[in-house]
Formats: C-alpha cells, structure tokens, sequence
C-alpha cells in the first residue's frame, strides 16, 4: 500500500486579493454617489465570493 498526498490545484482568479471598498470622500454623499459607491462596493463582493467559491470547490474535487 501507498499512500499519495494529492493537492488540488487552486484557480489562478481564485488567489487574487479581494478589492478593498471604496475610499469615501471626507463630505456629505449625494444620493446618486452614496447608491454608485454601494453598487461598487457589492458587485466587487460578488467577484471576490465568486472567485472563494471557485478555490472552495478546487480544494473538494478528488
């Protein structure tokens, strides 16, 4: 009997840094900027899952 360690290979995207939010300005935001930077915000969230998700799956498959 021998014993093989297998190590899956993780995605290159999966490796990437997630993005950091938005550096909000020192003032009041309008409401279109508050709702821009909050889109922004969520839709890098949404890649970095993504991109967790792809790494996460990687790591099971056998």
């Amino acid at each position: 009997m021998r014993t093989v360690i297998v190590t899956p290979e993780i995605p290159a995207e999966a490796k990437l840094r997630c993005a950091d939010p938005v550096i909000l300005p020192d003032r009041d935001l309008s409401g279109s900027e508050t709702v821009s930077f909050w889109g922004r915000d969520r839709a890098a969230l949404r890649i970095c899952e993504t991109r967790r998700s792809a790494a996460v799956g990687a790591a099971h498959v056998q």
